[in-house]
């Protein structure tokens, strides 16, 4: 085992990009493959490949570059129409992969849909943005801020000196996803531009907002219908959970008004609902299936 330290850390950065990008191309591709079970056969493969890099402290690009052919040769066929599902909502019940969700992404899959998911590097890039948001607010006091997060113990400079290791560690973040996407033979999948989202999303929900996915949730929405980057939108939350309900059973509404042809379904995991969540998919899938047809 590694100890705490730079290289402990280095190694979870390197199995969140590696399994990022094995992610997202699996899910990319799973709708399509001609014979049913070939991507996921890749995925395992890959999977420990990866592993074993990852425990014998090894080069792990080279790894990556190991698990490109068992991609390549999964057969696909990209002119079945299929709707692509974005999920968005709270963090752990739109990125599990079970019963958590009641396998929502299997279950998209199975609907005859593509899941378009949501990264942890996309998380990661979010929580970079709020520290630009809060650093570019905080640097207009008119007093030395001492928070925890303040500005008052790295001198006159602070504010310019942490926008500007932000914006590296942003720049970073995307340039260590494209070098493994690449390296693996994942082509043209863009992490969302934050700065975009925060924009189109601030004149209906404030970027001052925190909880879930805050102002995303809204913003992905938009972005979603405006740029056809999905044919619907599905916000999955646990029953009761506040941030992501009040945004989804209030402010998505309007949003779903004022943008024509949006297709958004929010749904709640809960001890008994698994029926019922499954018909409320079902009920919305049957439009993004003429969509996608259309």
């Amino acid at each position: 085992g590694l100890e705490l330290g730079p290289a402990f850390f280095w190694a979870i950065i390197k199995a969140i990009f590696a399994g990022d990008v094995l992610n997202a191309l699996g899910y990319r591709m799973r709708p399509y493959e001609v014979k049913a079970g070939e991507t996921d056969k890749a995925l395992e493969a890959s999977k420990k490949i990866i592993y074993e890099a990852l425990e014998k402290q090894t080069m792990i690009l080279p790894a990556i570059w190991r698990c490109k052919p068992l991609f390549e040769s999964v057969e696909l066929d990209r002119t079945m129409p299929k709707p692509k599902i974005s999920i968005i909502g709270e963090f752990w019940a739109m990125t599990t992969e079970g019963d958590g969700n009641y396998g929502l992404q299997r279950f998209l899959e199975q609907e005859g849909a593509e899941a378009d998911i949501q990264l942890v590097a996309a998380w990661i890039l979010y929580m970079i943005w709020e520290g630009k948001h809060d650093t570019a607010d905080r640097q207009d006091l008119r007093e030395h801020d001492f928070a925890k997060y303040g500005l008052g113990d790295v001198g006159n400079y602070g504010a310019t000196v942490k926008l500007a290791a932000l914006k590296g560690a942003d720049l970073g973040v995307r340039a260590l996803f494209i070098m493994f996407a690449y390296t693996l033979g994942l082509y043209g999948y863009h992490l969302p531009d934050m700065d975009k989202i925060a924009d189109v999303s601030d004149q209906y929900y404030s970027n001052d907002l925190r909880g879930g996915e805050g102002h995303m949730e809204v913003g992905k929405l938009i972005l979603n219908v405006t740029k056809k980057k999905a044919h619907m939108t599905l916000s999955v939350t646990p029953f009761g959970y506040m941030p992501s309900a009040g945004v989804s059973d209030g402010v998505q509404s309007a949003i779903s008004e004022k943008f024509p042809g949006t297709i958004y379904c929010p749904v709640e995991t809960s001890g008994d609902g698994r029926v019922n969540f499954y018909s409320r998919v079902q009920m919305y899938l049957f439009k993004a299936k003429q969509a996608a047809a259309a």
